[in-house]
């Protein structure tokens, strides 16, 4: 049976980007056709590398590299600025595409539930990375005011707040960091910035890459406790993963080359501290922060750990949670609140009932939540896809209510609601305005300068690129 699809695809991140890559490859080594539209609620790609990964990290980065080549390759149609439930219902879109697939990533911080958590100066860690990031949603200024501050995690996120906190701004101008990001961080008066984690060193959620970074900041020690490594020694758990995992042998090594000798000599003028075995349970404050209660933790010997009862408070006047995201619900999909993802099977959305809703499907984080790194996704987007392409060859996909040749029924529809919808050719014209930017730049050579307001990216997108690519 030689198909012929028209598909949705919600989300233009890695997840989306892959999904569409995989579906096309498939239905076109099959000798059938398919029309990809990927629409996304920002008016640029790419998602969580542009609105989600720390501006100093240029080698992660370098993944736009590989999803432009796909979005470029001109058989994905990007359809950007438009809310997928707002501006376009998800009954819209079922009407006019024999399946739809949703790729929205988790933008939202996972919550900790702790008394406090909601005192003045305590935030999401999401938040902060989305400020300086340059997210168009997001308000331009941020409230640095802090010199301690505790950010609560011991993942990826929680080392990329914490080293652009303690981060001199001059020192991220080589970065794509939008100006108004500098000049807040130039203001910061920080001077020590601490990272708690509930588990030893030997159960750390970073990757090597992200931590050796840290020892490579100027101008900042990186600092880690004895105590910590005593109190963790013994944990057949951690040795266990020690001999039998690359990644965290050579974590160790790096967490023990910071330990403290005789011959250490600091300073800096700003200190980032590594804490192990710490549990936070109360956010202090009279009106706002300042301070953290933790209890210390040890191993169980099974990879968790229980509470010593010993409790210590660490003076701060700010915390970030960094303790993992959450996904959003899209209006007109079936939603695990518990969870924080579309509930599906195999990335076959189902109802209340358990059942597939025809012709939807779900991929990336929303699918499994925010676990696993950026190029896990292309497994989530092949199951995914490898399912609905079986429907699709069984006769399961509904029929479509509404036919237009090439999808350009669904552009009339965003043009007659007045959306200042955007596209690929548009995403040219606003990369090029970035990296003009970045080229005029003195003193400082830099690939792009950011552009933060949505309108402005709007503006630069449809000037003289509104024709579909």
């Amino acid at each position: 049976m030689t198909l012929s699809l028209r598909v949705a695809i919600v989300g233009a991140g890695p997840a989306g980007i892959y999904a569409g890559n995989i579906l096309h490859r498939q239905v076109s080594e099959g000798g059938g056709e398919v029309a990809i539209d990927l629409f996304e609620s920002l008016p640029a790609p790419y998602g969580l590398i542009r609105y989600g990964v720390a501006p100093d990290h240029p080698r992660i980065k370098g993944i736009v590299n590989s999803l432009h080549e796909m979005l470029d390759a001109g058989t994905i149609r990007l359809i950007g600025n438009v809310e997928v439930g707002r501006d376009v219902t998800v009954e819209e879109l079922r009407e006019r595409y024999d399946a739809v697939v949703f790729a929205t990533g988790a933008l939202k911080d996972a919550p900790l539930d702790i008394p406090g958590i909601d005192l003045p100066g305590s935030y999401g860690a999401a938040d902060l990375v989305a400020w300086y990031d340059g997210h168009p949603d997001v308000p331009r200024e941020w409230p640095l005011e802090a010199e301690q501050i505790a950010v609560i995690g011991n993942g990826n996120v929680a080392l990329d707040v914490a080293r652009v906190l303690a981060k001199h701004p001059k020192d991220l101008l080589t970065t794509d960091v939008p100006a108004n990001v500098v000049a807040g961080l130039e203001a910061s008066p920080v001077t020590d910035v601490h990272v708690f984690g509930r588990r030893g060193p030997g159960h750390v959620k970073f990757t090597p890459i992200e931590l050796r970074e840290l020892g490579e900041v100027p101008d900042v020690d990186v600092i880690v406790y004895d105590d910590d490594f005593e109190r963790a020694a013994g944990d057949p758990h951690a040795e266990q993963l020690h001999a039998s995992n690359n990644q965290v042998k050579v974590m160790t090594r790096t967490l023990n080359g910071w330990r403290p000798s005789t011959d250490t000599v600091r300073t800096a003028s700003r200190r980032l501290h590594l804490h192990f075995l710490y549990n936070p349970v109360e956010v202090l404050g009279a009106g706002r922060v300042e301070g953290v209660r933790f209890e210390r933790t040890r191993p169980v010997g099974d990879g968790s750990v229980e509470g010593t009862g010993e409790f210590v408070d660490v003076a701060v006047q700010a915390v970030y949670r960094a303790v993992g995201y959450a996904s959003s619900p899209v209006p007109g999909v079936p939603f695990d609140e518990r969870s924080a993802v579309i509930p599906n099977d195999g990335g076959r959305v189902t109802d209340a009932a358990g059942a597939h809703l025809p012709g939807v499907y779900a991929t990336g984080w929303i699918k499994r939540g925010p676990v696993g790194l950026i190029g896990h996704t292309k497994g989530d987007a092949l199951e995914t896809i490898t399912n609905l392409l079986a429907d699709a060859a069984a006769g399961a996909l509904p029929a479509t209510l509404v036919e237009a040749a090439e999808g350009a029924e669904v552009l009339e529809l965003l043009e007659a609601r007045g959306i200042r919808y955007t596209t690929w050719a548009g995403w040219l014209e606003l990369d090029a305005h970035e990296r003009g930017l970045g080229d005029a730049f003195e003193g400082v050579e830099r690939e792009r300068v950011k552009v933060v307001p949505r309108d402005e990216q709007v503006e630069i997108s449809r000037a003289g690129a509104l024709v579909a690519s």
